[in-house]
């Protein structure tokens, strides 16, 4: 049915059968592993999926998500993610972008405010899938919690437009905002840059792109939840959790497949760059994710290079928990306290910022 088609594609949801025993159990490979710990809460939205017939991840079912306005999309998500929060603002807006127009979307907590930064959310969806009426929940969720205004972006999907045109949209539009903060009726003083999962990697390859050419305002902290950092070679949990664990290997396939990027360059695998320079960073993991050691390594990475970094795992839960808070309601303490690790961080750089300039 086609709940369970867009659960699984905007999601990355597709489960197998998953042992949650504690015993040695045969994967699809016929290899034995030890099961995890997993939460319940987790497990019962796993085993729930199960259940969900659905096609395989491939060009027709694409062309068939493709077909349902995007909205409609995000009402058939409402069994795993929850409904968007009201807010004093939440508008549409477009700019002009490297391949057309770019739609955005506004959200803030209040009506007027006073110059500050601006977070620009990048939604995930493996490049493939996803919008900002998809990822609006998550997206208003942190203008409530941070305080501060968030504008999603609809960057251009594969396979109809491969790699680099998500990275292309993803920066231009960060530009975009920093220097028109009249259209959005806001004064921006700085940028946050925040995204899950492919778009927490655009969050890292946009704040290379802005640390080398740097914008009219400065980027002063990213946010990037369970990112592909690493592309380029495999790790321990892309097979470790390659199958039953809400990001199948099929799909992932897929949707690199469609998205085609340059595995080797630094503008979709951000480990690879040189990363001194980048801003203070939050970055969230799931411990049961195949993108988790890559998360990892970028973690290690940043502190080595003298980057300020907190890092969160969430422990027991799956790639994509953000955005499961209604089947996974666990996933909103995860997400409260990434988010208040976001905020201690972002008062830290303010203070900075206003002692440099000599306010009290």
């Amino acid at each position: 049915m086609m709940t369970g088609i867009l659960g699984s594609a905007l999601a990355l949801a597709i489960a197998s059968a998953i042992p949650v025993n504690g015993k040695d159990e045969p994967t699809r490979s016929g290899e034995l592993t030890m099961t995890p710990t997993i939460r319940p809460d987790a497990k019962a939205y796993l085993d729930a999926l199960v259940k969900q017939p659905r096609p395989p991840m491939n060009a027709p079912t694409i062309a068939m998500i493709r077909k349902i306005p995007p909205e409609q999309l995000a009402v058939m998500m409402s069994q795993s993610e929850v409904e968007v929060p009201a807010l004093a603002v939440d508008r549409k807006l477009t700019m002009p972008g490297p391949g057309g127009a770019i739609d955005l979307r506004l959200f803030d907590a209040r009506q007027e405010r006073s110059p500050g930064p601006v977070l620009v959310f990048y939604h995930g969806g493996g490049f493939v899938v996803g919008s900002i009426a998809t990822h609006a929940a998550l997206a208003a969720e942190m203008a409530r919690q941070l305080d501060i205004p968030v504008v999603s972006v609809e960057y251009r999907l594969a396979p109809e437009h491969k790699w680099p045109a998500a990275p292309d949209d993803a920066e231009a539009a960060a530009r975009w905002i920093a220097a028109n903060g009249a259209a959005m009726g806001r004064e921006v003083t700085g940028l946050v840059l925040s995204g899950d999962s492919a778009g927490g990697t655009l969050t890292l390859v946009t704040a290379l792109a802005l640390r080398d050419k740097p914008a009219s305002v400065p980027v002063e902290l990213l946010v990037a939840l369970y990112p592909m950092a690493d592309a380029s070679k495999p790790y321990p949990s892309m097979a470790a959790f390659s199958n039953g664990y809400g990001l199948d290997s099929a799909d992932s396939q897929f949707y690199g497949e469609a998205y085609a990027p340059d595995v080797n360059s630094p503008r979709h695998s951000a480990l690879l760059a040189d990363l001194k320079g980048l801003p203070p960073t939050v970055l969230a993991t799931a411990a049961l994710d195949p993108l988790r050691d890559g998360g990892r390594a970028f973690v290690s990475a940043l502190a080595k290079a003298g980057v300020s970094v907190s890092y969160y795992e969430a422990e027991g839960n799956i790639h994509g928990f953000a955005t499961f808070r209604r089947a996974i309601p666990s996933a909103q303490r995860d997400l409260d306290h990434i988010l208040s690790l976001a905020k201690a961080m972002l008062g830290r750089n303010e203070a900075a910022g206003e002692a440099s300039r000599g306010k009290p």
